[in-house]
């Protein structure tokens, strides 16, 4: 290396010591982003079976399959589970035996809610297919619907972060996210029957509530009315609370952890909400005057 390569080097390396928040060097208990997406793509194969295999699944040979895949997502994501654990003020000094031994417990407690999430996600598969006319089959709605990728990945990753797993959850969501344009936080409660129509641009904050058939297009943002207080608000009711079979269209805002949507109620497109509203309505903006211009005249509609 010439003299300015390693003038560079040295520079770069006082950086890391400088700024030690973004640097590493060392640590045996860094997450794996690739393993944990590989793990989150098996168990989306144990979720809805046959759909994502590779090759054909056999009913004679399932229970073999089911088993391997488990065995599969046991070994990966319990050694996660245990760096994440280490990183963890509460088990940053737990011999790595005994990080292993928690980590085991929390991801044989995730494996025996996938019969639960599998549920879930039959309804919420029920409610895209007969919520779009535009689906022609279930099984186009698992294949194609980017929202329904976004709700599978978030109902594995609630059920670690129920669990108290640390940042495993997240990573999970926001490769979600990456992919669908959709941001569900794995700490919202999301009832059944769920339905993201298109999905683009989607919001769901952290303490959000969501009661069962509620439908909700592009663009919506259901997220906090104000987070200048930064980690003072961390563990508060921030986001807003839907009831059951609420409606709500594109590019809508509502905010507030106080704020609550009630049962049956449809909030029209480009609304901006920040109070409660009662169940039953039926809430729209007043349509805008449209102008159009043709030459010198201008006609107001």
């Amino acid at each position: 290396m010439n003299n300015q390569s390693e003038s560079l080097i040295s520079s770069i390396i006082e950086s890391y010591e400088k700024h030690d928040l973004t640097c590493k060097l060392d640590a045996d208990t860094l997450l794996n982003k690739e393993t944990l997406i590989s793990v989150l793509d098996k168990i989306r194969e144990i979720l809805f079976p046959g759909f994502f295999d590779k090759n054909r699944v056999r009913s004679e040979y399932v229970t073999f399959l089911v088993g391997e895949k488990i065995e599969y997502v046991q070994y990966h994501l319990k050694k996660q589970v245990a760096k994440a654990l280490g990183n963890q003020d509460k088990c940053a000094g737990c011999p790595r035996a005994q990080a292993m031994e928690i980590a085991e417990q929390l991801v044989n407690t995730f494996l025996e809610k996938i019969p639960a999430i599998r549920e879930d996600l039959y309804t919420d598969v029920q409610a895209f297919y007969e919520g779009d006319p535009a689906a022609y089959s279930t099984d186009e709605v698992i294949f194609c619907y980017p929202g329904m990728y976004a709700i599978t990945t978030y109902r594995i990753a609630h059920e670690l972060y129920k669990l108290n797993i640390p940042m495993i959850p997240r990573i999970m969501s926001e490769h979600a996210h990456s992919l669908t344009g959709i941001d569900i936080h794995p700490g919202a409660t999301i009832g059944k029957y769920f339905f993201i129509d298109h999905g683009t641009g989607i919001v769901i904050g952290e303490t959000t509530e969501i009661g069962e058939h509620v439908k909700i297009y592009q663009g919506v943002t259901l997220g906090a009315l104000s987070t200048k207080k930064g980690q003072l608000l961390k563990g508060n009711k921030r986001h807003p609370t839907l009831g059951n079979y609420v409606t709500i269209y594109a590019n809508t805002t509502v905010l507030g952890g106080d704020t609550v949507i009630g049962d049956n109620t449809t909030i029209g497109g480009n609304a901006f909400i920040v109070n409660s509203v009662e169940e039953g309505m039926k809430v729209s903006i007043k349509t805008p005057e449209l102008q159009f211009v043709s030459g010198a005249n201008v006609t107001k509609k």
